[in-house]
């Protein structure tokens, strides 16, 4: 998967990098997986954890202020910072997730406002209608990038058999690396467009 962070949250795209660059993600887990919601990695005890152990729990020591923007939106493929119910919505310092979601029905969108809390702009609907999406964790969840190339490695990783507690039963291991591009250049390599 290729994927770009977002300057409009740039506590969360710092921490992101730094923690890429020092390798801290590489042999890490995508150890909570949910089909048609989520693939969730960064737990530093999935690193040598034994087959079945729970995971989920581990951290870096800090969270990072929630970063919400009503532009960034939990679309197929948008990377978000995961958190505990804590009551301002800190993110997890390392932990995160990437959305696989689902495709939205014009009548499901009123339960997903309901369970968010915030009415989602029409445009955002539009999305979530052809490459869907998960609109009920908007506006809770610090969304800090997106994938831009790769959304079908997603769908691999979220079919994969799991055990009860959403493990994936065969490892599924990450390696992280860092290119710093001009927004240009990614235009033009990837077809992403910037607004």
């Amino acid at each position: 998967m290729h994927a770009i962070l977002y300057d409009q949250t740039p506590k969360h795209k710092a921490n992101f990098v730094k923690l890429s660059e020092e390798g801290f993600y590489n042999g890490t887990l995508f150890h909570r997986i949910i089909t048609s919601f989520m693939i969730q990695g960064g737990d530093p005890n999935s690193k040598k954890a034994q087959a079945g152990e729970p995971l989920g729990n581990g951290d870096v020591g800090y969270t990072i202020p929630a970063e919400f923007n009503e532009q960034l939106f939990h679309k197929k493929g948008a990377i978000a910072a995961a958190r505990d119910n804590n009551p301002q919505k800190a993110s997890s310092g390392c932990q995160f997730y990437i959305v696989q979601g689902k495709v939205f029905r014009d009548e499901e969108f009123m339960v997903a406002e309901r369970r968010s809390g915030h009415a989602i702009p029409a445009n955002q609907k539009e999305i979530y209608k052809t490459i869907g999406g998960a609109p009920h964790l908007d506006q809770n969840y610090t969304v800090f990038g997106e994938v831009i190339k790769g959304l079908e490695v997603i769908d691999t990783i979220a079919k994969q058999p799991r055990d009860p507690r959403d493990r994936p039963l065969k490892d599924v291991v990450m390696q992280v690396k860092v290119e710093k591009m001009k927004k240009k250049k990614i235009t033009k390599k990837y077809g992403y467009k910037f607004s």
